[in-house]
């Protein structure tokens, strides 16, 4: 098969990984790809976010299989024009996607089908917010409507905030993704991370994983876009799975058939757990970045044929093969991130690094230039251990994290703290 994976992140590189052992796989192709992605796929220089600009890379390639990393692609209808065109896909509609795309449509499918979540409000006025925040009291969540690059969420603890966090979202913070917003009750509990495909019929579980989301150790400081993960979740027995998957993901599915928006892709559940019961967070409509790198660690080479039959629509035709392990993920940063933060800053070490399949150092913001790898974004590199014990795991990835030489970065030396 010739594939083509859409995006330039972590997630984009395990997927790539994971693909290239199976060997099905021909010939890869990852566009845009960073710095590690060339090393084992062919970068290709293409606007993702252009319907006409991918469809036609995918026929002049002959592409089997285009599987979409990010969301906004999926947002923009890339998926869509792909089908349009008789490829085959590995991603949801344009219409399905808005189960990430906006926090609102998500709300209103749960309500519909019944599934737990937390008590919510959408409002597009400022005052009216506010006044309902005043009712409420706090701990609340505001939430931008929109996509808005995992930032768009506040957890105030006070009534002020929740008012700093109204305004800075109707100032413009996060473009348009913050033309509306939705207020939500404050959930106590453990989060975690819950992944299942759909051909939009066929539901399969593929994986847990728990992220950490705040930039400081301890989870203190603002939220990012995950400063490391780690799977299995612990948290996530099977029966917790299992009432999951029948109070949550199947009427989810269910009911996005039934208003003719079939689901077809990954299902990304974020979950808040408390006293044996789950209830929705929200829902993202593709792998979670940095949970893939874990997971794709623990899959190999099947996950190619799962997302195969996925985009086919056989999923009742395949099974997961667990392995009995853990992985782990550890992201570094560019200091300063998740506020403003230099670019250009050259990593050393790498290099001399084992790569395995029980030690990977993923690549998401990295460039190429004079020969040497550098820094082009704020989440730069994902070291990834795995083992037979999360300590294991624990262990191999902050050996990866020891052997990096980029003065400029930082990490978390507390990824895993829950479970261990």
């Amino acid at each position: 098969m010739n594939i083509l994976i859409l995006g330039s992140g972590g997630r984009e590189h395990a997927l790539a990984w994971a693909i290239r052992q199976n060997p099905k796989c021909d010939r890869l192709i990852v566009a845009p790809g960073n710095a590690g992605i060339g090393d084992i796929a062919e970068c290709a220089s293409l606007d993702i976010m252009s319907r006409s600009a991918v469809t036609e890379f995918a026929q002049e390639n002959a592409v089997d299989l285009v599987v979409i990393g990010p969301e906004a692609p999926l947002a923009a209808g890339v998926s869509d024009a792909l089908r349009a065109a008789g490829l085959l896909v590995f991603g949801p509609s344009q219409a399905a996607a808005q189960l990430e795309a906006s926090k609102a449509f998500t709300k209103e499918v749960c309500d519909a089908c019944n599934a737990p979540t937390a008590a919510w409000a959408r409002f597009s006025d400022a005052v009216a917010a506010k006044e309902y925040i005043d009712r409420q009291g706090a701990p609340i969540v505001v939430k931008a409507d929109g996509l808005a690059a995992g930032k768009g969420v506040v957890v105030a603890e006070t009534t002020r905030q929740a008012h700093e966090a109204i305004d800075m979202i109707f100032d413009g913070a996060f473009g348009d993704a913050g033309a509306e917003v939705v207020i939500e009750e404050f959930m106590a509990g453990e989060e975690a991370s819950f992944f299942v495909l759909s051909d939009g019929v066929n539901c399969l579980p593929v994986g847990t994983a728990q992220d950490h989301k705040r930039v400081g150790e301890g989870d203190t400081g603002p939220n990012t876009g995950g400063m490391g993960a780690y799977s299995p979740a612990p948290v996530l027995t099977q029966a917790l799975q299992d009432q999951v998957m029948e109070r949550i993901i199947r009427p989810t599915v269910a009911e996005m058939a039934a208003r003719g928006i079939p689901f077809q892709g990954v299902l990304y559940a974020g979950l808040m757990i408390a006293e044996g019961h789950a209830r929705l967070v929200e829902y993202n409509v593709r792998f979670g970045d940095p949970e893939c790198q874990p997971m794709m660690m623990r899959l190999g080479a099947q996950a190619l044929d799962l997302i195969h039959a996925c985009a086919e629509g056989r999923l009742d035709q395949v099974v997961v093969n667990w392995a009995d392990d853990h992985a782990m993920s550890v992201v570094m940063a560019a200091k300063g991130y998740p506020g403003a933060y230099d670019k250009g800053s050259e990593i050393g070490g790498l290099d001399v690094l084992p790569e395995d399949s029980f030690h990977m150092v993923f690549h998401a913001g990295t460039g190429e230039k004079d020969g040497k790898i550098v820094a082009t974004g704020g989440r730069v590199l994902a070291a990834t251990g795995r083992g037979a014990t999360l300590a294991e795991a624990h262990q191999r990835a902050y050996a990866l994290i020891d052997g990096i030489d980029w003065p400029e970065g930082f990490c978390r030396r507390d990824i895993g703290w829950r479970a261990l």
